[in-house]
C-alpha cells in the first residue's frame, strides 16, 4: 500500500471509535488492532480493509465503504473472516461463490429477459415453424402499441461518493477500478472509456478527444479533464503494457477490458441492483439539474445531440464552461463540496 502503510496504523490500533472514524480526514490507513484498517483516501472517501494471510498469501480485503459500513459491521466481517482462515477457509473463495446464482435463478432470468419474444418467433428462429402466423400478418389488424422508454438504474447523485468508496474498497483489478473512476468523473460512456488510448489524452491542454468512430453521434466529442482525472491517468500510467490503452485488461495483456468487466463490479460491491455503469450519467445529469447547472452545459458534457430550433443555433461545444463545469462534478465526488450519504440497501 505504499507510504499509506506508515505508523499513524499503530498509533491508532485498538483506538478506533464511532466519532474517531467521523471525524478522521488525513489520508492514509488507521488501524483498529489485530487486522482492521479504515483506510482514508486522498479525497475523503473512507473504507474497510482487512490485511490477512490466506494460505500462507498476504491478502487486503475491501469490507466495505464507510458509512456504508459501520465500525461495528467491519469488526464483525474481519473476526468473520479471520475465524474463518483459522478452520482452514478461504474468504476470498466464499465470497466469489456467493456471486453466483443457482440453476433455477439463472433460468428464471433467462425467462424474463425474454419474456417478450413471441414463441412463434423462437420457433421460426429454429426451423419449426415456416413463417409467424402472429407475427407481421397479424401486425396490420392491430393498433399500435404505446412504446414504452426504459431508463437505466441510476444512483441519486448524493448517493455517488459513497459508490466510488465502495468501488475503490473492493477488490477489483487496479484497471477496473480505475476505467470505472474515469467513467463517471468524465460522464462518459462505458464503451468510450474503456477503449480510451493515450494518444487520444493531451495532459497539457488537459483535454480527451475522443473520435468520431467511438460515438454515438459520429461527431469527435472534446472532455475537459479535471484535476480528479488526471490524478486517475497518473495512476493509470502504471498500467501501461505496451499496448496504447488507458485502462488494458487485467487478464489479456494489450487488450480491451469486456464489456462486462464494469458489470461485475457493480455486482461484486452490491450495486448492480440500483445502477448500471450507464446508470451513472443520469446521475451527472440530476447533479447538474439540481445545483442549477446550465442545461446546455450538461447537455454538451453527455455529448448529446440538441434538436429542434435550439439545436439549429447550438455551435459550440461550450469547453471553457465545461472545463468549470468538470471540475466542479469531480470537487463534488471527492466530497469537497457535499455531504457523502450512506447507500440504501
Amino acid at each position: 500500500m505504499g507510504t499509506e502503510w506508515d505508523n499513524r496504523g499503530a498509533e491508532m490500533a485498538g483506538r478506533l471509535t464511532a466519532a474517531i472514524v467521523r471525524s478522521l480526514s488525513q489520508p492514509g490507513m488507521y488501524g483498529d488492532g489485530a487486522t482492521l484498517y479504515l483506510r482514508v483516501a486522498p479525497g475523503g472517501s473512507k473504507s474497510w480493509v482487512q490485511r490477512l494471510a490466506i494460505k500462507g498469501k498476504r491478502h487486503d480485503l475491501g469490507l466495505g465503504g464507510y458509512p456504508l459500513v459501520t465500525l461495528v459491521e467491519a469488526r464483525q466481517f474481519a473476526f468473520e473472516n479471520r475465524r474463518m482462515v483459522q478452520r482452514g477457509g478461504d474468504p476470498l473463495a466464499e465470497k466469489r461463490r456467493a456471486k453466483v446464482p443457482t440453476f433455477w435463478e439463472a433460468v428464471e432470468a433467462t425467462i424474463q429477459a425474454h419474456r417478450k419474444r413471441a414463441t412463434l418467433r423462437w420457433a421460426q428462429a429454429h426451423g419449426f415453424v415456416e413463417h409467424n402466423a402472429a407475427g407481421e400478418g397479424i401486425d396490420g389488424a392491430l393498433p399500435r402499441m404505446p412504446s414504452v422508454q426504459s431508463h437505466f438504474r441510476a444512483l441519486p447523485y448524493k448517493e455517488v461518493p459513497a459508490a466510488l468508496a465502495a468501488v475503490e474498497a473492493s477488490n477489483a483489478s487496479l484497471s477496473a477500478k480505475l476505467s470505472f473512476r474515469f467513467t463517471v468523473l468524465t460522464a462518459a460512456r462505458s464503451g468510450e472509456a474503456r477503449l480510451a488510448v493515450w494518444s487520444e489524452m493531451n495532459l497539457e491542454e488537459r483535454l480527451w478527444r475522443i473520435p468520431g468512430k467511438r460515438m454515438k453521434n459520429a461527431a469527435e466529442h472534446r472532455v475537459p479533464l479535471s484535476d480528479a482525472v488526471l490524478e486517475v491517468l497518473a495512476q493509470a500510467a502504471r498500467l501501461r503494457d505496451g499496448s496504447d490503452l488507458v485502462f488494458p485488461s487485467p487478464l489479456k495483456p494489450r487488450r480491451p477490458m469486456s464489456n462486462m468487466t464494469l458489470t461485475k463490479l457493480l455486482r461484486d460491491t452490491g450495486l448492480a441492483k440500483r445502477a448500471t455503469v450507464h446508470g451513472f450519467r443520469s446521475s451527472f445529469r440530476d447533479w447538474c439539474g439540481e445545483t442549477g447547472k446550465p442545461r446546455e452545459l450538461a447537455e454538451a458534457a453527455l455529448a448529446h445531440a440538441v434538436k429542434g430550433v435550439e439545436g439549429a443555433y447550438f455551435r459550440s461545444d461550450l469547453l471553457d464552461r465545461r472545463r468549470r463545469l468538470m471540475q466542479q462534478w469531480g470537487q463534488f465526488l471527492a466530497g469537497e463540496s457535499a455531504t457523502v450519504v450512506r447507500l440504501r440497501g
